[in-house]
């Protein structure tokens, strides 16, 4: 990756902090954001992704689109070998355990994401891949700490 996507990325996490949560300018202007805190899968590492997010009862549920590329994004690459995580949302810090889900619930949930976030509705188009729809449950057991 290069310097000027983690300038990016560390301007987006910033300003998430410093409104508590609401992104008021650039891309997430006025979506809902959270930003997910995993451990890297290879390299152990903490890393920190601001992801658009839908609710579905009392679970959030991110999608793994990137955009619409042909691989998976990294972020959910580390989910799958450590599911342990830890989200921001609001002026919160919550402790999660994350589920990939399948069939008609990946479905379900991944029309309800793009419904909220149009963009997502374009990105099925761009990839043969199937976009994974990841439901964030939330637990008593904490996830990596949020660096930053």
């Amino acid at each position: 990756m290069t310097a000027n996507y983690h300038d990016f990325t560390a301007s987006l996490i910033k300003s998430f902090r410093a409104n508590k949560g609401r992104m008021p300018d650039g891309p997430f202007k006025d979506r809902q954001v959270l930003l997910l805190t995993t451990v890297g899968a290879k390299s152990g590492t903490i890393r920190t992704t601001p992801l658009a997010y839908t609710m579905d009862g009392g679970h959030w549920v991110i999608v793994a689109s990137k955009g619409g590329s042909d691989t998976h994004p990294a972020w959910y690459l580390n989910l799958l070998a450590n599911p342990r995580a830890t989200i921001e949302v609001g002026g919160d810090t919550v402790p999660v355990l994350a589920r990939p889900t399948k069939g008609d619930e990946r479905r379900r949930l991944y029309d309800q994401h793009a419904e909220l976030h149009p963009g997502f509705k374009d990105y099925e188009l761009k990839t043969s891949r199937e976009i994974p729809a990841i439901v964030l449950e939330r637990t008593d057991q904490a996830g990596p700490t949020p660096v930053g």
